[in-house]
This record gives C-alpha cells, structure tokens and sequence, in this order.
C-alpha cells in the first residue's frame, strides 16, 4: 500500500517539480491515475534509478508545498 495519496489536480503540480529535477522524464513517461499511487512510486523508482524511501520522500517533498515550484 502506497504511503502518499496524490489526487490528480495535485499530481499536475508535482508532476511539473519532478520535471524540473529530472529534465530527461517526459509527459509519458509520468502518467498518472488518481489511486494508482503504489505504480507511479515504483514506475519512478525504474526512471531515477533510486530506492523506495527516495522516491516517496521526493513524492511527500514535492506534496508539503504544492504552491512553490522547488522540489
């Protein structure tokens, strides 16, 4: 079970910050469906190369401040 829940007028916000970090992902490669959290982390895990608690960290950093565009 996904430890984030991310509705998807969220995930645009965030999905715009990972873009930012990882200028090489694109709009494809970051598709999303609200409730499919738990495929989106591990989706990300394969794209950066990182760990579980990365990836989550990154996810929950990115949903703390949705307004601000730094990730």
């Amino acid at each position: 079970m996904a430890e984030i829940s991310i509705s998807n007028k969220d995930w645009q916000r965030v999905k715009i910050k990972i873009q930012r970090k990882y200028n090489n992902l694109s709009d494809e490669q970051l598709q999303y469906t609200e409730g499919q959290e738990e495929s989106l982390i591990t989706n990300l895990m394969q794209l950066v190369n990182r760990n579980r608690e990365y990836v989550v960290f990154t996810l929950k950093k990115a949903l703390v401040n949705i307004d601000n565009n730094r990730l």
